[in-house]
């Protein structure tokens, strides 16, 4: 494996780190204190191309490769995780699901203005009585002539109230199990189809959530992604592409989590010099930097693996797992380099705080992903 990133990787990481050092991190706090989404930037994003970096050129991308998703899913993140979510969610589980899975037809007509970030989706797995065991599902689907008719609700879901359309997951079959599960397209505006912010979280407040709700929403047919049944494999084909930039985007979380760190640590004076100079502060800064390059050599790597299109699901559900927890030790010990600094709003590291704590939940616990990953290695029954 080449740990050289091309001349055009490098060109991306730029464009994307000057982008964020102007439109986002400046401004990240206030999004946050207000909890409101920044469409203005978001429009911006999709304007110079870093919402659509990773899809095919064919449709209205930029064509690159894993990595460089990666790169920019690191680099927002660095800036505001909230942003990198909303990216996450709309390329990776969204977008790229619709390519895997989608007919002509359906990728001609969402992903270039996916693409663009002229289109906002979501991705509606998660019910209010399922989370982790995702198979039990209570979403219905019902026949009606060219339509499916669509009960239930889906709760968690990032973009859900600022979504152009959802990928919704229904039984269409609720005595198959896992194999009676279908995916929807669901367009902003199908009669019976609504959606309800969810407010009050611990961190990501500048990225919208909400529940949606499902009551006898008419869906046409030709909005089945893949085919009847194939539910349950949509949903875990995107959960590799979400977790992988989950990962990347806590890469980014705690790298700004350090450089703050060493930059007030080179700074503060205490006992007559500067705290970078005593050993118990410099073993904090190692231990973080430690964490941080082993997290995203993981990413690399699965990455490259996207890139061979090989297998990945057990270097993904690494790279997600070590990465999230990795975070919550950063910002946890960048923190205690700032001391009482770091416990106000002074500096951006109690919002890294908040945001990162997610990351062990959502598309996937710690412990699922441990599952995972201890399924592969033996060679037992898969798990989610």
């Amino acid at each position: 494996m080449n740990f050289d990133l091309t001349p055009e990787q490098e060109a991306v990481r730029k464009m994307v780190r000057d982008f964020v050092a102007k439109e986002i991190t400046p401004h990240a706090a206030a999004w946050d204190k207000a909890a409101e989404f920044p469409h203005h930037v978001w429009k911006k994003m999709g304007g110079v191309g870093i919402v659509g970096t990773a899809i095919p050129e064919e449709y209205d991308g930029g064509g690159m490769d894993s990595i460089t998703h990666a790169i920019v899913a690191e680099e927002l993140s660095y800036g505001c995780s909230s942003i990198r979510g909303t990216y996450s969610v709309q390329i990776s589980l969204v977008t790229k699901t619709i390519l895997a899975w989608g007919n002509e037809a359906q990728k001609q007509k969402y992903v270039p203005g996916l693409a663009a970030g002229k289109l906002i989706g979501c991705f509606g797995l998660t019910e209010p009585d399922a989370g982790s065991d995702a198979a039990s599902l209570a979403t219905s689907a019902e026949e009606d002539g060219d339509y499916y008719i669509l009960n239930g609700n889906k709760m968690w879901i990032t973009n859900g109230g600022i979504a152009d359309l959802a990928l919704v997951f229904a039984k269409t079959d609720k005595s198959a199990g896992a194999r009676g599960i279908t995916c929807f397209i669901v367009e902003k505006g199908t009669p019976g189809f609504s959606t309800r912010d969810i407010h009050d979280k611990l961190g990501l407040r500048a990225s919208n959530t909400a529940e949606l709700i499902l009551d006898n929403a008419r869906v046409p047919k030709e909005n089945m992604l893949g085919e009847k049944g194939q539910g349950f494999r949509v949903a875990l084909s995107a959960l590799d592409n979400g977790r992988f930039t989950v990962a990347s985007g806590c890469v980014g979380a705690a790298q700004a989590a350090l450089d703050t760190a060493k930059q007030y640590a080179k700074g503060r004076i205490q006992f007559g010099k500067p705290i970078a100079a005593h050993q118990l502060v410099q073993q904090l800064i190692t231990n973080m930097t430690v964490d941080i390059e082993c997290g995203r050599l993981l990413v690399y790597r699965a990455g490259h693996l996207k890139n061979k299109k090989m297998p990945n699901t057990r270097e993904t559900s690494m790279a997600k797992y070590y990465c999230t927890e990795m975070v919550n030790r950063v910002a946890y010990n960048a923190i205690q380099v700032l001391g009482g600094y770091g416990f106000s709003g002074e500096y951006p590291l109690e919002r890294i705080y908040r945001d990162s704590r997610v990351g062990t939940l959502y598309e996937g616990t710690s412990q699922i992903q441990q599952l995972i990953i201890g399924n592969i290695e033996l060679g037992v029954a898969a798990f989610v």
